[in-house]
C-alpha cells in the first residue's frame, strides 16, 4: 500500500527507494534538487487534456456530465510547458470521458516521461472498478492516482457503502493514491475511509472548493490536516470578482498553517485558450498568495513535494 506523507519522513534521509508511494515519499528533498540542478522542479498536478468534439478516435462517453467542443491536447501541453517554464504535468482524467481511458493512454504516449496521469472508475457502476488493475500495470509507475467526485447530487459516490469501500482498497492495494474532487457538504461522507485507509495517501483537490461551502463547512477540510496522509492541492484559485466574492488569500494562509509546505501541492493554469504567458501567470498568482512561505517551502508546493509524490526526477 501507498504510505502517508508526514514531516518527518519528507525530511528524513532514504536509504533504498520502492516501488509506490512510499518509496518516493521516503527521497529526501535534497536528492530532488540534485537531479535538477539545485532547485526542485515544476510541476504541474492538475490539468486536463481533451481530444474535441470532432475526432472520433477519442469519443466523449454518453454519460460525461459535460462534453467540450475544444481540444486542449498534449502535443499544445508540452509547448506550452516548455514556454511556461513547466518541466513536468499529471493529465486528470476528465468526466466527459468517464472510465474510458483512451486519450488518457494517448497523452501518456504522447507526453512520455514528462507527463503522468489519474484514472477515474466508479464504484456504483458494475465492472468500473475491475478495470482499474488492468489499466495501472499497463502504464506502471505512470497512474498514481484515483480520482473521485462528489459535488453534484445525482452524480455522488455511495458514502457509506460497501462499493466506495472496494474502489478505495483496489485503488490502495495497487499502491495509488486517493484524490477527491467535493464541495465540502460532502467532506464527512469521505472522512471515515480517510482514517481507515491511514496507510494510503489522500489529495484533495481545488483548496477543498472553500467557496462553494460555509466557513463551517470547509473547516473539516482543514481539519484534515491532523491526518498525516492527507495532501493539500493548491489549485482553481476562485476569482474575488466572482460569487460570493471573497479573497482566497486568508484560506490559503490558513491551509498553509494547517498543512504545512511539505503537504501541498500545486496545479492549474492549462486550457484550449492558455498561451505560455497566460500559464506562467497563473503560477506567479498562486505564488503571490504564498510570500508567508520561505523560498524552499514554496519550492516543495510547486514541485519538490509533486517530485516525490509522482515519482518525478
Amino acid at each position: 500500500m501507498s504510505r502517508p506523507i508526514d514531516r518527518r519522513r519528507f525530511i528524513a534521509d532514504a536509504s533504498i527507494a520502492t516501488v509506490g508511494f512510499a518509496g518516493v515519499m521516503a527521497r529526501p528533498a535534497a536528492a530532488i534538487a540534485d537531479e535538477t540542478g539545485g532547485n526542485p522542479p515544476v510541476i504541474d498536478t492538475h490539468l486536463h487534456c481533451f481530444a474535441g468534439a470532432d475526432d472520433s478516435r477519442f469519443p466523449y462517453h454518453p454519460r460525461g456530465p459535460y462534453q467540450p467542443e475544444y481540444s486542449a491536447t498534449p502535443q499544445r501541453l508540452l509547448k506550452l510547458m516548455d514556454g511556461a517554464g513547466v518541466d513536468y504535468a499529471v493529465v486528470v482524467h476528465p468526466e466527459p470521458y468517464q472510465d474510458d481511458h483512451r486519450y488518457l493512454d494517448y497523452c501518456l504516449e504522447v507526453g512520455g516521461r514528462r507527463l503522468k496521469g489519474t484514472c477515474l472508475f466508479f464504484a456504483d457502476r458494475p465492472g468500473s472498478v475491475d478495470k482499474m488493475a488492468p489499466l495501472v500495470k499497463k502504464h506502471e509507475g505512470r497512474i498514481l492516482t484515483a480520482r473521485i467526485h462528489a459535488y453534484a447530487p445525482e452524480r455522488l459516490p455511495p458514502f457509506g457503502k460497501p462499493e466506495l469501500r472496494r474502489l478505495w482498497k483496489t485503488a490502495a492495494d495497487l499502491g495509488l493514491a486517493l484524490q477527491l474532487h467535493f464541495q465540502p457538504r460532502y467532506a464527512p461522507g469521505f472522512e471515515p475511509l480517510i482514517r481507515e485507509f491511514s496507510d494510503t495517501t489522500v489529495v484533495i483537490d481545488h483548496l477543498g472548493r472553500p467557496f462553494q461551502g460555509t466557513p463551517e463547512e470547509h473547516a473539516v477540510v482543514v481539519g484534515w490536516s491532523q491526518y498525516p496522509n492527507t495532501i493539500m492541492k493548491v489549485s482553481a484559485l476562485p476569482s474575488q470578482d466572482s460569487y460570493p466574492h471573497r479573497d482566497i488569500g486568508p484560506v490559503i494562509k490558513q491551509l498553509t498553517d494547517a498543512y504545512g509546505a511539505e503537504r501541498m501541492i500545486y496545479g492549474g493554469g492549462f486550457n484550449s485558450e492558455a498561451t505560455a504567458e497566460s500559464y506562467r501567470g497563473y503560477r506567479e498568482r498562486a505564488a503571490s498568495y504564498l510570500t508567508h512561505l520561505s523560498e524552499t517551502e514554496r519550492g516543495q508546493i510547486f514541485g519538490g513535494t509533486a517530485a516525490r509524490l509522482y515519482q518525478f526526477s
